[in-house]
């Protein structure tokens, strides 16, 4: 089949608002929204994160590395291809969070904890590095998921198993502040890798 020349099937675009294959219950922006900026809840903001990011995670829900059963049907019905049209669509679109469910205060402590457990991998105010995606302005609740799916190795996408180590040595307050910490810092762009 010969790709589209449409501006929509070029950029992904008509993938994540149609679900492709798997039709519109399995769009991207039914749960990720139109822009790409989640639902503040449990789906993650998309707009902004790194391409080949994007595509790794749709091809560990595709192999069964990251459990979801809905995302492990929506990368299922897509190709290769597709899954990285859909990639680029979301790396292209400018990082936009929603306001966090709770302005909970956190303290210099989270601060802390972050910056020695998450920064080096993550970057300075979590706007992501070469080796970590960026985690600011996702929802909290979200981010806590993940740290408990890898603290259970239930996520297992990382080659050197650093995040299972790091989560590991997380306590369950410490999972929940660090939601809510970094909830409240506004995605940024992704810096250039120079």
């Amino acid at each position: 089949m010969a790709p589209s020349n449409d501006r929509y099937g070029r950029s992904g675009e008509l993938i994540a608002m149609s679900g492709g294959e798997g039709g519109a219950r399995y769009a991207c922006a039914a749960c990720h929204g139109a822009r790409g900026e989640g639902n503040g809840f449990d789906a993650p903001r998309l707009a902004g994160l790194p391409a080949g990011y994007l595509q790794k995670q749709m091809e560990d829900y595709a192999a069964g590395l990251r459990p979801h059963t809905v995302m492990r049907d929506v990368a299922r019905f897509l190709d290769s291809d597709e899954r990285v049209l859909v990639a680029n669509h979301y790396a292209a679109l400018p990082p936009r969070a929603l306001a966090p469910a709770t302005t909970e205060p956190t303290t210099e402590r989270t601060a802390a904890l972050y910056a020695r457990a998450c920064q080096q991998c993550h970057g300075v105010d979590a706007v992501g590095t070469p080796v970590g995606p960026p985690l600011a302005g996702q929802p909290a609740f979200y981010t806590a998921q993940q740290l408990r799916d890898w603290q259970l190795s239930k996520r297992r996408g990382d080659g050197r198993h650093e995040m299972l180590r790091v989560a590991q040595e997380l306590q369950a307050e410490d999972i929940r502040t660090l939601g809510l910490y970094l909830a409240q810092i506004p995605p940024r762009p992704v810096p250039a890798v120079r």
